[in-house]
């Protein structure tokens, strides 16, 4: 595990959030934060012998633990202020649990078709809207606006179909993610590779960088308050 995940003993609502042994303490803390009788009867229920990339690879606590503590890392929510966040597509729930037990205010949204997820996120005490995003329709309204939205993964945009999302409906989706934005707040979209092996078609990666977007790999960021003041 990358030790910068853990890196420093920083403060957040008062609360330390790292301690001397940063490599492995706050990994330990989250891991005991989670039931782990409610956790293995959800495994038992769901599990299979060889999940590949199916659904079901969900189940493997340390990869998925491990890998959004990296993700929190990587956007600064392990210190400052308490966020309020919006993870569309939000899956078993592991990155909004992390993000509550730092102390932020986080929401899911996601498809209610798989009922491994709907019994993980209840699990994990996450709240979450059931929608399903679709090109040129706006997502529902909500209480509040977010600090951070993100989409991790991304499946909504026609992956691996004959309708991937074009600059068209992208601008639709991300000019109505900025009306769900506190002021200063991000955006971030994780991608999943596509048949010909690329996160994005070479006309949507032009389009996000004329947008502002910060490309990393699959990985692209906006913050629409910097954008429009360039």
């Amino acid at each position: 595990m990358n030790p910068l995940v853990l890196r420093s003993a920083r403060q957040h609502i008062g609360v330390v959030l790292l301690s001397r042994r940063f490599v492995f303490s706050l990994d330990e803390a989250i891991f005991k934060a989670i039931d782990r009788d409610k956790f293995q009867a959800i495994y038992d229920r769901h599990a299979v012998a060889d999940p590949g990339d199916t659904w079901p690879k969900y189940l493997d606590l340390n990869r998925w633990i491990r890998t959004n503590l990296q993700r929190v890392h990587e956007l600064d929510l392990d210190w400052g202020r308490r966020k309020q966040i919006l993870d569309i597509g939000s899956g078993a729930g592991y990155f909004l649990f992390i993000c509550k037990w730092l102390g932020h205010d986080p929401l899911g949204l996601d498809l209610d078709e798989l009922p491994m997820y709907g019994e993980m996120t209840r699990m994990l005490g996450i709240p979450r809207i059931i929608w399903r995003v679709k090109a040129y329709e706006p997502l529902p309204p909500f209480d509040h606006k977010f600090d951070l939205i993100t989409a991790f993964m991304i499946c909504f945009n026609g992956h691996k179909s004959p309708t991937l999302w074009e600059p068209a409906e992208w601008s639709f989706f991300l000019d109505d993610l900025e009306t769900r934005l506190k002021g200063g707040g991000r955006i971030q979209l994780g991608f999943n590779r596509e048949n010909d092996g690329r996160f994005y078609p070479e006309n949507v990666r032009r389009y996000f960088l004329e947008r502002g977007g910060v490309i990393d790999e699959q990985r692209v960021t906006f913050r629409p308050g910097l954008s429009h003041a360039r």
